[in-house]
């Protein structure tokens, strides 16, 4: 695997460095003696939530506002996560379509790299990694044609009560006893370690990586390119259309649902899926389906028939997700 590195230590906005994962994707797909490239990046405080979730669901944008956090989307699926500079962002990209096989190779790299310090570490079935039974890193996932991207946090230590208010909506009021229960489940390795952030970087790239790949101005200007998609309002906010029905919910293994309807003499005018899940594929494929149909099992399910829903939206099965949308 080979390490990239810019060109300078400058602490970029988070979403430069999703860019970069974008331009590692063309890397690989113009160099064909590439197959696997990884970095790792710090921000300064941020929140950064899923693609397919409501910012008004998931991030505190008057704490964000008041405590100086940006807040960004990204283009995986997953939950909202808050990063700082007192843990560590890590990205992997391959020539893959194999979305179980990235993962698992990922995950693996990563929990042996760990075990190599003497932690206990582990995977688990929702693609986090685990120190002594608490979560230390969370990972989410994409595809661009030809190349999987996993990226994650690496929780070496964080401002805690940021991580907890900052994508806490307002109106929820987080008591201590509410902190203390989040913290049962996370850790953060220097509870675990005696070595500094810098030093466990330094033996992550030497562990993981064989080489490095140094980028050059024209790189960054690349990469900068890039990161205007992820800049304008349209793609920050998202689409969260007029609606006369929600379903909230959860399936196990899937993730957490949350599902929009316009409907109209019982034909759905207009559906936006949000949630937690991994995203696998084009969701649009589906929605596109959706609307215009009868409110109904049968029309919904005739609508999906020509469509594996499980290669859209990780380990969801479409009478699963038919049952929510019904009631």
């Amino acid at each position: 695997m080979k390490y990239l590195k810019l060109p300078s230590n400058e602490v970029r906005r988070l979403v430069f460095y999703l860019a970069m994962e974008e331009h590692a994707a063309h890397m690989l797909k113009s160099n064909e003696s590439l197959e696997e490239l990884f970095f790792m990046w710090r921000v300064k405080p941020t929140v950064i939530f899923g693609r397919n979730q409501l910012i008004d669901s998931e991030v505190n944008i008057a704490y964000c506002k008041e405590h100086g956090i940006e807040y960004y989307r990204r283009k995986s699926g997953g939950g909202c996560v808050y990063a700082d500079m007192d843990n560590i962002m890590f990205s992997y990209i391959t020539r893959s379509d194999d979305v179980t096989l990235t993962f698992s190779h990922y995950t693996h790299a990563i929990v042996e790299m760990l075990q190599g310090l003497g932690l206990n570490a582990c995977d688990n079935s929702r693609n986090d990694i685990m120190v002594d039974g608490r979560k230390v890193s969370g990972n989410a996932f994409y595809h661009l044609p030809g190349v999987s991207i996993v990226h994650g946090t690496m929780l070496y230590d964080t401002n805690m009560e940021n991580m907890l208010k900052a994508i806490t909506p307002s109106s929820v009021k987080l008591d201590s006893k509410g902190v203390k229960s989040v913290k049962s489940h996370i850790t953060t390795l220097n509870q675990h370690l005696t070595m500094t952030i810098e030093e466990f970087w330094e033996h992550v790239e030497k562990t993981l990586c064989d080489s490095t790949i140094l980028l050059n101005s024209d790189d960054v200007a690349a990469i900068e390119r890039i990161e205007e998609s992820y800049l304008t309002p349209e793609f920050i906010l998202g689409n969260n259309p007029r609606c006369n029905m929600e379903r909230i919910g959860r399936i196990d293994g899937v993730g957490e649902f949350k599902i929009s309807l316009e409907l109209n003499r019982n034909i759905i005018r207009n559906i936006n899926i949000a949630g937690d899940f991994f995203l696998l594929g084009d969701l649009d494929s589906v929605v596109s389906r959706l609307k215009g149909q009868q409110f109904t099992a049968q029309a919904l399910s005739q609508a999906l028939s020509d469509i594996d829903i499980s290669k859209v939206i990780m380990n969801l099965k479409k009478e699963e997700f038919i049952k929510l949308v019904i009631g």
